[in-house]
């Protein structure tokens, strides 16, 4: 983003995220138009707008026409979204249905491309949430106390592979991966949830990788970790987070180390892929 005020139209999700880039988008001088999902979002992002917008989820036409009224002139997505909410098609306005069902293919990356598509046919075009919050992408390197060991990072580098080649297919972000062997693919379910199968099955020593897919729009969605995600690890007994630097989301990242230190577990952000190279550990 440029130093000239504009006008940020915020499609607020759930989780901290929407409110943080409340926050940049007005440290940044910018106005702030923000709209919120009934029962979905983080309703906190109304104290900072300028103007704010309560509406149901899948109500796109209703949402375009908001941020046309109030001249919105860049677009942000942030938070978490339901998904199989999100894709309920009794909620779904005609402007909705539409963008969903003209694709065969339903993707997270596909359908968030096309979102973007349809706002900026309206001339406003999709800008990325973290151009306000550089600090958030993980940094490159040993994170956490600890290293990770040998036979982590052997996994680790058979995780990776495995994430980018299902995310090739728009699949998911995460894989878990013990001795080789995969132990949970993230679909629908999200990451949580995956760590959580792919440790009960997989046992103690799990490493957990998070990718961002091959030619994923980094506008709208990056992966993501926080504290959550590493209480989760420590609960099933994983030992490893490798996550891609500089093209993902770490949240709270000082009470996330710390949960991780405490648990012996060992993250590392290794390098993304440059000049259509592959990254690798």
């Amino acid at each position: 983003m440029n130093d000239t005020p504009a006008v940020i139209g915020l499609i607020a999700g759930g989780r901290q995220y929407p409110l943080l880039v409340a926050r940049g988008v007005k440290a940044a001088g910018h106005r702030l138009v923000a709209v919120a999902f009934t029962g979905h979002s983080n309703m906190d992002v109304a104290g900072l707008a300028d103007e704010f917008r309560e509406m149901k989820l899948g109500q796109l036409g209703k949402l375009i026409d908001y941020f046309k009224h109030n001249h919105v002139n860049r677009v942000i997505m942030a938070g978490t979204i339901n998904k199989p909410k999100a894709m309920d098609v009794r909620h779904l306005d005609m402007r909705a249905l539409r963008l969903v069902f003209k694709r065969k293919d339903k993707g997270d990356d596909a359908l968030l491309r096309a979102l973007a598509s349809e706002f900026e046919s309206e001339g406003m075009p999709v800008v990325p949430a973290h151009a306000f919050l550089p600090d958030l992408l993980t940094p490159e390197g040993v994170l956490s106390r600890r290293a990770p060991d040998e036979r982590e990072m052997s996994d680790a580098r058979f995780a990776i592979e495995v994430a980018r080649a299902l995310g090739r297919l728009d699949i998911g972000q995460c894989v878990v991966v013990r001795e080789g062997i995969v132990t949970a693919v993230e679909a629908l379910e999200g990451t949580d949830e995956t760590v959580r199968r792919g440790c009960s099955l997989g046992g103690p020593g799990c490493v957990v990788a998070k990718v961002f897919k091959p030619g994923q729009e980094d506008r709208v969605d990056l992966p993501s970790i926080g504290p959550d995600t590493l209480r989760i690890m420590a609960q099933g007994g994983a030992s490893c987070l490798v996550v891609e630097a500089g093209k993902s989301l770490f949240f709270d990242r000082e009470a996330a180390l710390a949960e991780a230190d405490r648990a012996g577990i060992a993250i590392y952000g290794f390098p993304g892929a440059r000049d259509g190279a592959s990254g690798s550990c």
